[in-house]
């Protein structure tokens, strides 16, 4: 077997794959989407701050170029594409988007309208004061290092964040098969909260929302479900309803304002689109109550303006516009983080705890390393002392020594062969010397002018300081109680520094149904023999020619808050909003009606609207030759699409004749039914059961095989000629029928 052959792995192509995409998957978890409970930060949030706290970036320090900070840390410790870190550093300077912005940028970083920020190239950025507080004591070896992805450097897992960040500034992430999404919260609340926990462990959620009353979101707004934020915080899971902020200002010639000054925090950065949405709403008629929408914003805060038309329902605009814009918005919360490289969901209570014990392992961490310094610093200080009593000696040793290695083993161990002394007394001294190795080179360093009095008093002072420390160190670290005021005045010092006012609101606000208002008005809709339909109001309509009109075959009166009925041959009824027929021009062409309803294949074969519908009777007549009417009223409904009539196999429509109650009242009507083989045949109206709109009907025409129903109408005695092309109704006619001709229509049902 050769080399080559004996090297191949056989492998199964689905287990690799699943292997594989396990890996990827794991992967971006852990090291790309989610945050670290303890720190708050995704794994590029926390490289960037490194790398800027590498470069000496704090902030009493000048800003620096986004392309230095962007380029050391992808060539550090993070090789994902500079376009992608620098996301990542805009982000954190966004004060629309953290509580706590962690970057204090200089230059153009975007806004809150949805402007991109300026190339790195352009902008300049150093650490804020908050970030401070996640990087403060890095050198004390209070949280572990790693290598980063060549091995070249070592890079912090974790940074000592000593402010609860994640709850402050809230994150969002998507991963492989998850997400997180956790809210910001007012930092003063979220530190009395966890100063709450730290007292009394055993507080409950209720307990906790005491302080953290809920999410406060750094553009503001109105929490509307405030009931449900208990269940969140338990679960980790739910939802948020956000709804915009506004004030009602009075304006020019009647009218009022509708001011937005705060958004929702599913806008921010998007405040743009928020207007061109409100625009678009306005200019598609959606909102006739809109008179005009612009845009007053400036540094002082937002201020969209939304002025209404005089004498018109504000509240009732309002629930229109919370309902179709992002005036109002769900913000869904999955308190999602990673412990132990395991992706945990974390309630609110649970969240704070491992801030807690991440707090506590910080702090006996520092106190351990400030007692291990304090202790080196009094071992220098008490050789130092010591020194000073017996410097006569030790000059002399210095003196007779041939090099500092001898001199520095008769202070460390009294050996003091070689060393040429002046008595044999000094010799004796010498020999009892037991400086430690530190206190030794201490003292060989000593200058001369730690001699002077005044200089041997500092001396004794911080001997005594360092007691002092020390003795305070070994009481913190041997009593939780004491680490815990520790955490918790530093705490406090935190809150005065970045506490402010609550911005978002919180409430419980029921969603009202939005009644449009719409002026009513008297319209034509107008369709051609090829579909095409427009609508026109009566004053073009009455400019029209007879000419003109005769290119239209169907000609429905009807206001424009009425829905137009169009009946097809192969039995069904669907429903057009008026409003939704475009307005047309005589020249216009119009719109295929196919595109207005769901038509597919279907021949329209009649128009009425709902309005006339509802006070008519309905005569059909099948190819089958089966007739009936049905009452306008059982076509009432809200669905787009229904069965008119019930048809069998192979049957369709032939024709259908709308009935005013005059046309029922008066028995000389008469029903016309024409063959395809010419054959035709009329009986008076009356004959024609009234039945339910599902029924087949009843035989009208007896037809011979391969013959079929192929005009059907209701006549008057007086007319000559039948018209089946064209469906035109006469305006006058339809607004006089009324419902107080309801009773003869029951009395001639009853006969």
């Amino acid at each position: 077997m050769s080399t080559k052959e004996q090297s191949m792995i056989q492998l199964d192509f689905s287990d690799e794959m699943k292997n594989s995409y396990r890996d990827y998957a794991m992967s971006v978890i852990i090291a790309r989407a989610l945050p670290d409970i303890r720190d708050g930060l995704k794994p590029v949030q926390r490289r960037i701050l490194y790398a800027m706290a590498e470069l000496g970036l704090s902030p009493e320090k000048p800003h620096r170029k986004s392309a230095r900070i962007v380029g050391d840390t992808m060539g550090k410790y993070h090789p994902h594409g500079d376009s992608s870190i620098y996301d990542a550093l805009v982000h954190m300077t966004e004060d629309f988007s953290l509580n706590l912005p962690l970057v204090d940028g200089h230059g153009n970083f975007g806004s809150i309208d949805g402007d991109s920020a300026a190339a790195m190239r352009y902008t300049e950025a150093r650490l804020s004061r908050g970030a401070m507080t996640l990087l403060e004591n890095l050198d004390m070896g209070l949280v572990p290092f790693g290598a980063n992805f060549d091995e070249s450097e070592k890079e912090p897992l974790v940074l000592p964040a000593t402010l609860p960040n994640l709850l402050i500034n809230g994150i969002t992430g998507i991963a492989v098969g998850m997400a997180t999404n956790v809210p910001p919260h007012n930092a003063g609340e979220v530190i009395d909260g966890t100063i709450a926990y730290i007292k009394n462990p055993d507080i409950t959620t209720k307990g906790l929302m005491k302080y953290i009353k809920g999410p406060d979101f750094p553009t503001g707004a109105m929490v509307t479900n405030a009931d449900d934020l208990l269940s969140i915080y338990e679960t980790g899971e739910g939802k948020i309803k956000l709804r915009a902020k506004t004030e009602i200002e009075k304006s020019d010639n009647g009218r009022k304002n509708i001011v937005i000054t705060e958004i929702p925090y599913t806008v921010a950065g998007n405040k743009s689109k928020l207007l061109e949405n409100l625009i678009s709403l306005t200019k598609d008629k959606v909102f006739d109550e809109i008179y005009d929408v612009r845009d007053e914003s400036s540094k002082e805060g937002i201020r969209l303006i939304i002025e209404v038309k005089k004498d018109r329902n504000i509240d009732n605009l309002l629930n229109g516009l919370y309902k179709k814009t992002a005036m109002e918005d769900t913000y869904g919360v999955n308190m999602l983080a990673v412990k132990d490289k395991q992706p945990i969901i974390f309630t609110l209570k649970r969240m704070i705890k491992e801030f807690v014990l991440f707090q506590e392992e910080l702090y006996t961490k520092e106190y351990q390393h400030l007692l291990a310094k304090a202790n080196d610093r009094l071992e220098i200080v008490d050789g130092l002392i010591r020194a000073t009593d017996v410097i006569d000696l030790i000059i002399e040793i210095l003196r007779g020594s041939e090099s500092v290695k001898q001199a520095k083993k008769c202070l460390i161990q009294g050996i003091t062969d070689g060393i040429q002394f002046k008595s044999k007394k000094s010799e004796n001294e010498a020999a009892a010397l037991n400086f430690t190795e530190r206190q030794a080179d201490a003292i060989l360093t000593m200058p001369l002018s730690k001699l002077i009095g005044l200089e041997l008093l500092k001396l004794h002072q911080e001997s005594d300081t360092l007691h002092a420390n020390i003795q305070e160190y070994t009481k913190i670290l041997g009593n939780k109680d004491e680490l815990h005021k520790i955490i918790i005045a530093r705490l406090r010092s935190y809150k005065k520094q970045f506490g402010r006012e609550r911005l978002t609101e919180l409430g419980n606000v029921e969603n009202e149904n939005y009644i449009e208002e719409i002026k009513e008005e008297e319209l034509y809709i107008l369709i051609d023999r090829f579909g095409y339909a427009k609508s026109v109001d009566t004053a073009s309509y009455s400019r029209l020619s007879e000419e003109s009109l005769q290119d239209y075959t169907h000609i429905v009166p009807i206001k424009n808050t009425d829905r137009l009925c169009v009946f097809t041959e192969e039995g069904m009824m669907h429903q057009i909003k008026a409003m939704n027929i475009p307005r047309g021009r005589s020249r216009d062409k119009g719109v295929l009606i196919q595109s207005l309803c769901k038509l597919n294949q279907e021949n329209a074969l009649f128009y009425i609207s709902a309005e006339n519908l509802s006070e008519s009777l309905l005569f059909f007549a099948t190819r089958h030759g089966y007739v009936k009417q049905v009452s306008g009223v059982s076509f009432e409904t809200n669905r787009s699409v229904i069965s008119a009539t019930k048809l069998d196999d192979g049957d369709a429509v032939a024709g259908i004749t709308a009935l005013t109650v005059e046309d029922v009242i008066a028995e000389n009507r008469k029903v016309i039914l024409i063959t395809k083989k010419g054959l035709s045949l009329g009986f008076p109206l009356p004959e024609v059961s009234e039945l339910k709109k599902n029924s087949r009907g009843i035989k009208g025409i007896t037809l011979e095989s391969g013959d079929m129903v192929q005009y059907a109408a209701v006549t008057a005695p007086e007319q000559e000629q039948i018209v089946f092309e064209q469906n035109i109704y006469d305006p006058k006619k339809i607004r006089n029928r009324k419902r107080a001709a309801k009773g003869q229509k029951a009395q001639i049902r009853k006969n």
